[in-house]
């Protein structure tokens, strides 16, 4: 994985990851919007009540969260895609705002800032 993708250049990880979204991301989150709703669905017709609660806990509007996540990885896969094309297009990775960057980074930045300011 990583010790090979890291090696090529940025417009052949575009690439590589533009056909993973089509042929892997997409199928999986299509099938979770789809099957979801059927679930949620079926829950919401029926008023589903926890089983588990002597109260009879209402449970389906929890069940709509499945087809809401769902939806919500399809619009992160869509920016995705277009970060793809960006790249195959630019022949780079742009870089990511602040506010969207990895934990890791932000950490790191914090560190570097902290040490700078004693």
């Amino acid at each position: 994985g990583d010790f090979l993708y890291r090696l090529w250049k940025p417009r052949t990880q575009g690439m590589v990851d533009l056909v993973l979204y089509l042929f892997f991301f997409f199928p999986g989150v299509i099938a979770l919007i789809f099957s979801g709703w059927k679930y949620a669905a079926r829950s919401w017709g029926y008023g589903e009540v926890s089983v588990n609660s002597p109260a009879g806990v209402p449970i389906f509007q929890f069940k709509a969260v499945i087809v809401a996540a769902g939806i919500l990885l399809f619009i992160q896969g869509i920016a995705q895609v277009m970060r793809c094309i960006m790249c195959i297009r630019e022949g780079y990775w742009r870089n990511a705002e602040d506010d969207v960057q990895e934990t890791e980074e932000l950490l790191m930045k914090q560190g570097v800032a902290k040490s700078d300011g004693s």
